[in-house]
């Protein structure tokens, strides 16, 4: 099986961003414009790309993206404040039931195909068990957050292609810096509005009350029919209409939006609902087959201490509810701006059945863009 492992742009060749091309985004980017601008987070792929068929199954094009909130040298179990929001919900991710009941998790943030979710929850839990400070007395109580997005029109999700020694390397070798985009991790195999879609990510930064916060994401991508995409306001799918792949509504988005600001897990609920903006700014109405699920956390009011050790009364910073304003459109753009940020970075890809996804021809989106008044330069 040949195997493709990409952390960062800066290894090979660095693809364009839809800054790049011109696009103009709203909002000031921290400075690789990635999630990992937000301070300690790490990220880490593991692309799995193979002709290779085992007996009666088809080939791999697949993977997992590894989001660690405190990264690989931080404290791991170090709870982090988070909120979900389910913006359709024919999809997973799992141990959004005790967010929602506690307002937190611990340990790394998996995203893959749909078939490998349960692989890659077990991995996350063996490689917990064997970081240092993994122990909460003598019970172990882990509730890892996966989440999937269906890849099955180009792997054969039914081969179980992705391993646990894909997981594991993913987890070993997360990076902070500039991050791969496209065709990577668990966005491999994956197509959005019927281009080739996948991971993408974006970040903002934000001033409240005299401090600078930073706010980033990390999506798969793998949603919307041509006709719905606009790329800031513009009815891009109006315009490019070869190629086409489907005539409904399908497919799904994994939203993990991150920020240094200290926030309560009811403001990262509502952080979690503004993804939700972002993603319907590239002209989804978000159909009945489709799995948009957007998690949000703070990676602020570190504590090293768990339920079993917490002390009686705990003391938690948050900024007041009315100057999170700023906080939501950034969720919102960055979500919006990493969407578009997989389709410009991903390769027209040949799957399963010889099937083949286009990716999006820059280009053709520039002359778009540009007749709409909408690019600079």
């Amino acid at each position: 099986m040949m195997e493709v492992t990409q952390r960062t742009a800066s290894e090979g060749c660095p693809k364009l961003r839809a800054r790049d091309l011109g696009l103009p985004f709203a909002g000031t980017t921290g400075p690789v414009n990635a999630i990992t601008d937000v301070a300690g987070i790490e990220v880490g792929y593991s692309t799995v790309i193979s002709d290779e068929k085992p007996i009666g199954r088809g080939p791999a094009r697949t993977g997992i993206t590894a989001i660690l909130p405190r990264g690989r040298s931080g404290p791991v179990r170090a709870p982090v404040w988070a909120g979900f929001h389910s913006l359709n919900g024919n999809g997973e991710m799992t141990g959004t039931h005790w967010v929602k009941e506690a307002g937190y998790f611990t340990g790394p943030i998996g995203i893959t195909n749909t078939h490998s979710l349960g692989l890659v929850h077990q991995s996350i839990l063996q490689w917990m068990m064997q970081r240092p400070d993994t122990g909460v007395g003598s019970y172990r109580f882990m509730l890892p957050i996966v989440g999937e997005t269906c890849d099955a029109y180009l792997n054969d999700m039914d081969a179980f292609h992705v391993t646990s020694a894909h997981v594991m390397k993913a987890l070993n070798e997360a990076s902070s810096g500039p991050l791969a985009e496209g065709n990577v991790g668990g966005g491999t195999g994956m197509i959005c509005f019927e281009f080739k879609g996948g991971t993408g990510t974006s970040s903002r930064m934000v001033d409240l009350l005299g401090l600078r916060y930073s706010v980033g994401c990390l999506v798969q991508a793998n949603f919307g029919i041509r006709p719905h995409l606009k790329v800031l306001g513009v009815p891009v799918g109006e315009h490019i209409r070869s190629n086409r792949l489907w005539a409904g509504e399908q497919g799904s988005i994994i939203a993990v939006v991150a920020t240094d600001a200290p926030l309560m897990p009811t403001q990262l609920e509502r952080i979690a609902r503004r993804a939700g903006i972002g993603i319907a700014r590239t002209g989804t109405p978000v159909g009945d087959g489709s799995g948009d699920l957007c998690l949000a956390f703070s990676t602020s009011n570190l504590s090293t201490s768990e339920s079993a050790t917490a002390p009686a009364v705990g003391n938690l910073a948050f900024l007041p509810n009315n100057k999170l304003d700023p906080l939501f459109e950034a969720t919102a753009q960055a979500v919006e701006e990493a969407i578009i940020n997989a389709m410009v970075a991903a390769e027209s890809m040949v799957g399963r059945e010889d099937r083949l996804v286009s990716a999006i021809e820059h280009d053709a989106l520039r002359d778009i863009m540009r007749k709409y008044g909408r690019l600079n330069g």
